[in-house]
């Protein structure tokens, strides 16, 4: 599958007067140095599309990158522990809260979480926070592959057990997800796929 393959950037926003107009987005958060702009880089197929640091936080503004089917991709800055200035840090919080929040365009959120730390008390405030859109979420349980097998399985089981009620509701699916050895790609893909295809007009096709 190939939807994210071919993302380009588009623009960086730092205030909600300035998003672009889009027909469909489908946006990705997650605390910071939990594997987020290294899931988008390994699904984009980029080895810096979205910026990658030891130092969490780096993401400072609202990412948008275009994809070949016209829908697009937004990175959101990170939450938690950010080493930045508290204006910033305050900011911040606003502009992604009101952007999840008012955002009509976005279809779905793509919410990573640490495989290692899953379900945090800022992971669980964002998934409460954002279930008032009645939107759905996918969780990637990135750095999976730093588990033993047997450990992925407790997790992920642990997971879904602890998101019952939503996964009932059918707002959230969760998966297993590497980076580094890069599986669990087609899973996501096809979720966005389903997600764009249920958003965007559908294309005709012309035969010669």
């Amino acid at each position: 599958m190939t939807l994210f393959r071919h993302a380009r950037f588009y623009t960086t926003v730092n205030h909600l007067h300035d998003l672009p107009d889009t027909p469909a987005e489908i946006a990705f958060v997650g605390r910071s140095n939990a594997g987020k702009s290294s899931a988008i880089n390994t699904l984009t197929n980029h080895t810096r599309l979205a910026y990658v640091s030891k130092t969490p936080g780096r993401t400072q503004h609202i990412n948008f990158f275009e994809l070949s089917n016209g829908g697009f991709m937004v990175d959101l800055p990170g939450y938690g522990f950010a080493q930045v200035p508290e204006a910033i840090r305050t900011h911040w919080v606003g502009l992604l809260g009101q952007y999840l929040q008012k955002r009509q365009q976005i279809i779905g959120l793509i919410m990573i979480m640490d495989a290692r730390h899953p379900l945090r008390d800022l992971d669980r405030q964002m998934l409460d926070f954002f279930a008032t859109t009645n939107k759905p979420v996918h969780i990637l349980l990135s750095k999976a592959d730093k588990l033993s097998k047997n450990d992925q399985i407790r997790t992920l089981a642990s997971v879904k057990k602890a998101l019952k009620p939503y996964i009932e509701r059918q707002t959230v699916t969760v998966q297993l997800f590497s980076s580094l050895k890069k599986y669990g790609q087609e899973e996501v893909e096809a979720i966005a796929q389903t997600w764009f295809d249920a958003a965007l007009p559908a294309t005709t096709e012309t035969s010669e």
